[in-house]
């Protein structure tokens, strides 16, 4: 019994034995196949698992301001990376120290120690390391080329083991200006404003290259098969830089200064219809604004216009009733509140019988909706196919995506009502975006013709314009010259004696109209506002047109006459001071000097006689080695100077009147004064006698008067300058040697109240008069009775 289980156990154990020896057999059999037959084969999969083709992106286009400034590029980044295994040993030893060191105060973030160790870990690596990322932070192009001129990167890429990967940022040299209108590009391709739209072109053609899969990163292979990329072509917008500076500060002074939501200001050419400013600033924190969404263009821009749509019910009304005259009247009763069409319409002042001229002036909703019922009462289609006819229910096309399609309520919708005609008439119950609204006023300025809003001018490669956009005009003709004129006349009313006459200059001309909207929230209408104004500038010769909306404001300002039309005048005055053209008018009132000879009393020899060379004045020079001299008086038809040397003696105050402060401050200072300068201009007394001792420390006021005479034009009141006698003995000590007070020659002029402003009607609701929501009692009521007029 005891031997069957002994030799039972010892068949076990060798069996045991045979299956292990067979299971190694195999092992050994499958290695040596793998390893000998099979080894090409899993060698060339690996390869090929190794290296990869990846792509290569092309650098993006530019895009550029009309005068060719760039607004957005592409600069080039460079990732620092090292091949070990690619550097001589001896070359190694001798250098990796420096490198190091280099390395360490470059970047800062390790020892120099910390990067030899690093290094030489890579370098003595089994397997060898072919690819180490240095450091994380991206260097620019200059840092690039110093890093390129150290120890073993000076080599080259193929001794020295130094890789550069290039990576494009965007960047825009004017930072958030019109940062909304450039835009941008996602990784999934998404994104808004110009990037976006012309990605195709901006984008260029990617190429690919072999790139060898290691750690830490992909080492690109450089042996000939790489694609190169193709570079994206530039695009030049119609933007003007400074006029898109002007409508960004101008605007965002005002959504500060009242709180507002967003704001958004356009700045187009009305001849060609070129966008030269669209500035779109949102609330992100209380005083903070941002270009953070294109309120001109898109959705959430587009709300009912209010008021600035009364140019169109009032167009509309021209063209159906030809008869109709500016001077016909209509009674809009006394109370501010009248019944009209199943709505009761109201206005912020009782106007009583007035004239259409004056209905559009003071913005009355009861004369507008009194207009538009009586003329299309009976065939409502026939407001709306006028509309339609003005193009405002159709988008513009504009160029860039995303542009909101306009809303025009049709009485064929199940949402038409009896009072839809009325209300359409005073711009509610229908919606457009600034840009639509814009476009229609810009008709008006440009005869009638209704062209397409561009911002895009050409897409170039380098010198080379590859396609160039010209204007489109989109309706010849919108109405006709009769109803032009007229619609023309009322808009520049407005400015001359309606709610917007606060903007009033008497520079040139400025026709539009103001609107204020309830804005329509949770069903109903709220008590807050949408401000804007609407117009274009000269009125008698259209060069420019522009829209402003401010949305909410709320310090206790909620007129378009208070809010958007101070705006719209700042950029008006900055745009007409830039117009070569429009200066003409001005500088015609300025007396013209005759004479040659500039008015130049003294100054450095040298510089004198330089000016007086270029300028082609015949001069005699002072004799001797005078380093400052005077002009001889002469009258003003003189056609040659006579210089003559001025006494400038040591530790002596010396006489300046007539010098340019530059050159008074380097007398005076240099002999240990303090000056105080008052005014602008050249010098036309001093506080101190000449020839008096110059005490050091001693301070000395300077009267400067500007040279050249002033434009005719009446300037406010100034109060009387004060002697210098007077500001001598008022001086204090002062820290800095000069100060200079710019200014009306150091004048402070008087502050005069600005006329109250005629507001326009902001009823929205035919539920209840406006006297009624603000005058709960006759007190209240009597707060808001308009004043009457001397």
């Amino acid at each position: 019994m005891k031997g069957n289980v002994k030799k039972s156990i010892v068949t076990r154990v060798r069996l045991a034995f045979l299956g292990v020896c067979l299971f190694s057999c195999a092992i050994v059999w499958r290695v040596t196949q793998v390893q000998f037959k099979e080894g090409a084969k899993w060698s060339a999969l690996e390869q090929e698992r190794r290296i990869v083709y990846q792509p290569v992106f092309a650098t993006r286009g530019n895009i550029y301001s009309d005068n060719e400034s760039i607004m957005a590029t592409s600069l080039p980044f460079y990732r620092v990376a090292w091949d070990p295994s690619v550097v001589d040993k001896e070359l190694f030893k001798t250098k990796v120290d420096s490198l190091a060191l280099l390395l360490s105060r470059f970047f800062g973030d390790r020892t120099p120690g910390e990067y030899a160790r690093k290094l030489r870990n890579a370098k003595n690596a089994k397997p060898s390391v072919r690819y180490l990322r240095l450091n994380s932070r991206q260097i620019n192009f200059q840092e690039k080329k110093e890093l390129a001129k150290w120890p073993i990167f000076r080599e080259g890429k193929n001794k020295g083991g130094a890789i550069f990967e290039k990576v494009d940022k965007r960047f825009r040299p004017f930072g958030g200006l019109a940062q909304r209108t450039i835009g941008f590009v996602n990784e999934d391709k998404n994104g808004a404003g110009l990037e976006f739209t012309f990605n195709r072109h901006l984008a260029g053609k990617d190429g690919e290259a072999l790139f060898e899969r290691l750690p830490g990163g992909n080492k690109p292979i450089y042996d000939g098969t790489e694609v190169k990329p193709q570079p994206g072509y530039d695009v030049k917008t119609t933007l003007d830089i400074n006029l898109q500076d002007v409508a960004e500060n101008a605007l965002y002074k005002s959504l500060v200064e009242n709180n507002a939501q967003y704001g958004t200001v356009i700045l187009m050419e009305v001849k060609t219809g070129e966008i030269k400013a669209v500035a779109n600033l949102g609330k992100v924190d209380e005083g903070v604004y941002r270009e953070d969404y294109n309120y001109a263009i898109a959705d959430q821009g587009r709300t009912e216009p209010g008021s600035t749509f009364k140019l169109a019910s009032m167009m509309a009304a021209f063209e159906e009733d030809p008869d109709l005259q500016l001077t016909d009247t209509i009674n809009t009763g006394n109370t501010g509140s009248k019944k009209i069409g199943g709505a009761v319409k109201t206005d912020s002042h009782p106007y009583g019988r007035i004239t259409l001229q004056q209905v559009f002036e003071k913005s009355s909703n009861i004369g507008v909706a009194m207009l538009a019922d009586r003329v299309f009462s009976k065939s409502p289609e026939k407001y709306t196919d006028y509309l339609k006819r003005f193009g405002l229910d159709k988008p513009l096309g504009f160029q860039m995506a995303g542009e909101a399609r306009p809303y025009i309520k049709d009485p064929h919708d199940r949402s038409w009502s009896r009072t839809s005609l009325t209300t359409m008439s005073i711009g509610y119950e229908l919606k457009l975006a600034p840009l639509q609204t814009l476009a229609f006023y810009n008709a008006i300025a440009n005869g009638g013709v209704k062209v397409q809003p561009m911002i895009v001018k050409e897409i170039k490669q380098a010198d080379k314009v590859l396609e160039r956009f010209e204007t489109q005009v989109l309706i010849p003709k919108i109405c006709s010259d009769e109803t032009l004129q007229k619609v023309r006349a009322m808009m520049e009313g407005v400015v001359e004696h309606g709610t917007a006459r606060g903007i009033r200059t008497n520079d040139y001309l400025i026709a539009g109209k103001t609107g204020t909207a309830w804005k329509f929230k949770n069903g109903a209408y709220t008590r807050t506002y949408s401000t804007s104004f609407c117009g274009y500038f000269p009125a008698d010769n259209p060069k420019y047109s522009c829209i402003v909306v401010v949305d909410s404001p709320k310090n206790g300002r909620i007129y378009g006459a208070d809010v958007a039309a101070p705006v719209f005048r700042e950029v008006a005055d900055k745009a007409m001071a830039r117009d070569a053209a429009s200066q003409r008018p001005l500088l015609a009132r300025a007396p013209v000097r005759k004479s040659r000879v500039p008015a130049v009393p003294a100054g450095m020899q040298d510089e004198l006689s330089m000016v007086f060379t270029k300028l082609g004045v015949t001069h005699n020079g002072a004799t001797g080695a005078e380093d400052w001299v005077r002009t001889a008086p002469t009258d003003s038809e003189a056609e040659s100077l006579s210089l003559k040397p001025m006494a400038v003696r040591p530790g002596r105050v010396p006489n300046v009147q007539g010098m340019t402060l530059r050159d008074a401050l380097f007398l005076l200072e240099n002999r240990g004064l303090k000056v105080r300068a008052v005014g602008t201009g050249r010098v036309k007394a001093q506080s101190i006698a000449v020839g008096s001792a110059a005490r050091r420390g001693t301070t000395i006021v300077l009267q400067l008067e500007p040279i050249g005479g002033r434009l005719a034009a009446p300037l406010p009141a100034a109060p009387p300058t004060p002697s210098l006698a007077t500001l001598a003995d008022a001086r204090t000590p002062r820290s800095e040697s000069a100060t200079v007070n710019a200014g009306n020659g150091g004048k402070t002029a008087d502050k005069k109240k600005a006329p109250a402003h005629a507001k326009e009607s902001a009823s929205a609701t035919p539920k209840k008069t406006e006297a009624a929501k603000k005058a709960p009692s006759k007190a209240a009521a009597a707060v808001i009775k308009p004043k009457s007029k001397a």
